[in-house]
C-alpha cells in the first residue's frame, strides 16, 4: 500500500494539528492501513517490520478514543522493554499535546514505584508498560483495568520470546471482554496466533510485506551525540571532511527550516527543500544545488524524492529516518554513477535501538566513529591552507605584489612575519564559523564506548540476544531486563536539563566563565543569555554594528543561561565594551564589561 496524507485518514483536528507540529508530511504504509480501521473500533492484527512507524499507527486511534472527562486507565499498551515503553510514551505525549486532559504514564521495572503511584492516582488514561510491572501493579491493587476500552500489544513476538506469555494472558483476562484489541508484530509464530484466536474478535489482518532492501556500497558511519550538540558536530564534520556538496536529511519541516537558518548564519551556503514550498521554489533550489551555488541541501524525505544529482559526496542523517526503507532511499542519493559516497548518521540516546533495527533490516554494517575535536578541525584547516598555497606557488598562477612586499620589508618586517600575517588573515577569512560556541571540553560530544560484541558498530546480536543470555530467569530477571532506572515522560517534556557552569554546582548563568580565552584575546561579559532567546549570530551582528569593527576582531562566543562571553582582540576590547554598554539589545539595557 502506498503512503497517504494524514488528512485522508479520518483523524481528529487536534491530532492532525499535533502531527503537523511534529512536521510529518504523510503516513507510512502501516499507518495508512491501520489508523482508519482502528478508528472504526475493529480489532486489528498488524504485521510489519520494526521501525515501520507503527507506534503512531496505534497511538493516534488510542488518543482519539480517550474520554478526557473520565480519570483512570482507558487504554493499556504492552511493550517488551522499558526502552520501548519510554519511546512509545514520548510519542503519545507529542501526539496528545493539543488534546488537553489526556495523560499518559509509562510503568516499567527498575523505576521508583512512588512516581508510578502518583501518576496512577492522578488519573492517567493511557498506560504504557512492560508486562512484569503491570502485573505487579495489578497484584498491589494500584492499577485497576475495569475502564479499559482498548488493549495494544506492541512487538508481541519479542514479548513472547522474552517469556512474557503468562503475564500477557493474565492482563488480557483482567481487562473487560467488551474492548478493542490491537496486536502488532514483525512475525506471527504459533504463540501469537493462539493469542489472536483466543483474545480478539474477527480481527482485520493487515500486513506490510518486508521488502528486500539493497544498500548501496558506500561507507556508512554513525556518531552518538546529544540532540543539543548535533549542529556543532555537523559543522565539525563538514570542516574536517571538506565537503563540497552534501545532502542533510531532517525528519520534520520545522527542523529543516531551523537547521538551514543556523548553517547559513555560520557561513555555509545552505538551502532547504520541504513540502511547504511551491513547485517553482523547489525547482529553483534544485537548480542552484546542481549548479553548486549551494553546498548543502537540507531536506525532508518527501521533498527529496526523485532527487537526481550524481556528485553528492555525503548524505547526513541529521535525524534518524522512520524506517529502513527511508534509510536506504536517503543514502542512495550518494555514491551514484560509480562514484564513491559516504553516509553519516547522528544517533541520540535511545535512538541507538532504532539504528540496530535498521542494521538488521538492511544487513548493513554501520561503524561508530568518534566526534573530531576542535584541534583536529583546526589542523585540517591549516593543512588545507598549506596545500592551497603550495599549489598556487607551484603553478605560479597569481599576481605579483613585489612593490607591496618591498614596502613591508622596508618597514623592518621579516619575510617570515609578513608571510605569517598574510596566512593569518587568509585563515580568518576562510573560517566560516567564527561565531560558533566553543565548548570547555573539546571531547564533550563524544560518548563513552559501549561494550559491544564483535566489531565496532556491529549490532547483529541485538538487545534480544543480550536479554536471553545475560539476564537471570524468573520475575526478578524480567524486572532486570526491563531496566534499572528511567523517568516519567512528562518529566522529559518539561525539559529537566540544566547546563552547568565551568565552576561550582549551580546553573551556568550564575557563574563567571574562568576558561582561558585564546592568546591575544580579551573576554567580554554581556548581561544577556540563553534565557533571553539569543543566539551567537545575534550577538555577533550587534557587536560589530555597535563597534564598527569587522569579523576578524571577534573570536569565540559562549552563551550561558543569563550571561554571554565574547572573545575580542585585545586592542579592541575597551572600544567594544564602551560602544555596547548601556545600549538597548533585545528590549533590555545591556551591561557590558571586561570579564574577571
Amino acid at each position: 500500500m502506498q503512503k497517504q496524507p494524514f488528512t485522508e485518514l479520518g483523524i481528529a483536528p487536534e491530532l492532525l494539528k499535533a502531527v503537523e507540529k511534529m512536521g510529518f508530511e504523510e503516513a507510512s504504509p502501516i499507518q495508512s492501513m491501520a489508523i482508519p480501521v482502528l478508528l472504526t473500533g475493529k480489532d486489528v492484527v498488524g504485521q510489519s517490520q520494526t521501525g515501520s512507524g507503527k507506534t503512531a499507527a496505534f497511538a493516534i486511534p488510542a488518543i482519539q478514543a480517550v474520554d478526557i472527562a473520565v480519570r483512570g486507565p482507558q487504554v493499556i499498551i504492552m511493550c517488551p522493554t522499558r526502552e520501548l515503553a519510554l519511546q512509545v510514551a514520548e510519542e503519545v505525549a507529542k501526539l496528545a499535546i493539543f488534546k488537553r486532559g489526556v495523560r499518559e504514564l509509562p510503568i516499567y521495572g527498575g523505576q521508583s514505584y512512588d512516581r508510578q503511584f502518583r501518576g496512577l492516582q492522578a488519573g492517567a488514561q493511557i498506560i504504557i508498560g512492560t508486562p512484569g510491572r503491570i502485573i505487579d501493579h495489578l497484584e498491589r491493587g494500584t492499577l485497576v483495568l475495569d475502564g479499559i476500552k482498548m488493549v495494544i500489544l506492541d512487538e508481541a513476538d519479542r514479548m513472547l520470546d522474552m517469556g512474557f506469555s503468562e503475564e500477557i494472558e493474565r492482563i488480557l483476562k483482567a481487562v473487560p471482554t467488551e474492548r478493542q484489541t490491537a496486536l502488532f508484530s514483525a512475525t506471527l509464530p504459533r504463540g501469537i496466533k493462539q493469542l489472536v484466536e483466543k483474545y480478539t474478535r474477527n480481527p482485520e489482518h493487515l500486513r506490510i510485506e518486508a521488502q528486500e532492501l539493497t544498500v548501496p556500497a558506500i561507507e556508512q558511519t554513525y556518531y552518538e551525540v546529544d540532540r543539543r550538540s548535533k549542529l556543532e558536530v555537523l559543522c565539525r564534520l563538514i570542516d574536517v571532511t571538506d565537503v563540497k556538496l552534501g545532502l542533510v536529511f531532517c525528519s520534520t519541516k520545522m527542523m529543516v527550516d531551523e537547521l538551514t537558518e543556523h548553517l547559513t548564519a555560520r557561513g555555509y551556503a545552505a538551502d532547504k527543500l520541504h513540502g511547504d514550498m511551491t513547485q517553482m521554489m523547489r525547482e529553483r533550489v534544485l537548480k542552484r544545488f546542481r549548479e553548486r551555488k549551494v553546498e548543502f541541501l537540507i531536506a525532508t524525505d518527501v521533498a527529496a524524492r526523485g532527487l537526481d544529482v550524481d556528485d553528492i559526496e555525503v548524505v547526513f542523517n541529521y535525524d534518524l529516518p522512520h524506517d529502513s526503507e527511508d534509510y536506504v532511499h536517503r543514502i542512495g542519493r550518494t555514491g551514484r554513477a560509480g562514484r564513491s559516497g559516504r553516509a553519516i548518521t547522528f544517533v541520540a540516546g535511545r535512538e541507538i535501538y532504532k539504528l540496530q533495527m535498521i542494521m538488521r533490516a538492511t544487513k548493513a554494517r554501520i561503524a561508530r566513529e568518534k566526534v573530531p575535536t576542535i584541534e583536529e578541525v583546526e589542523s585540517r584547516r591549516a593543512n588545507h591552507l598549506f596545500d592551497t598555497l603550495r599549489g598556487l606557488l607551484e603553478k605560479g598562477d597569481y599576481r605579483k605584489q613585489d612593490e607591496l612586499v618591498d614596502r613591508l620589508l622596508e618597514s623592518s618586517h621579516s619575510p617570515t612575519d609578513i608571510a605569517s600575517a598574510l596566512m593569518h588573515m587568509l585563515s580568518m577569512e576562510t573560517t566560516r564559523d567564527t561565531a560558533r560556541i566553543l565548548e570547555d571540553d573539546p571531547n564533550r560530544f563524544q560518548r563513552p564506548e559501549r561494550p559491544e560484541r564483535g566489531d565496532r558498530g556491529d549490532f547483529n546480536d541485538g538487545p534480544r540476544g543480550r536479554f536471553r543470555d545475560d539476564a537471570p530467569r524468573g520475575r526478578e530477571g524480567r524486572e532486570g531486563r526491563e531496566g534499572r532506572d528511567g523517568r516519567d515522560s512528562r518529566d522529559r517534556r518539561g525539559g529537566g536539563f540544566e547546563e552547568r557552569g565551568p565552576r561550582g554546582r549551580g546553573p551556568a548563568g550564575d557563574f563567571e566563565s574562568t576558561v582561558a580565552n585564546e592568546p591575544g584575546m580579551c573576554r567580554i561579559s554581556l548581561s544577556v543569555g540563553r534565557m533571553n532567546g539569543i543566539e551567537p549570530r545575534d550577538v555577533l551582528g550587534f557587536a560589530l554594528k555597535q563597534s564598527g569593527l569587522d569579523r576578524t576582531a571577534v573570536g569565540a562566543i559562549r552563551i550561558l543561561a543569563q550571561h554571554t562571553f565574547v572573545d575580542v582582540v585585545d586592542e579592541h576590547a575597551e572600544r567594544m565594551v564602551r560602544m555596547m554598554n548601556g545600549k538597548s539589545f533585545r528590549g533590555r539595557t545591556l551591561a557590558a564589561r571586561i570579564a574577571s
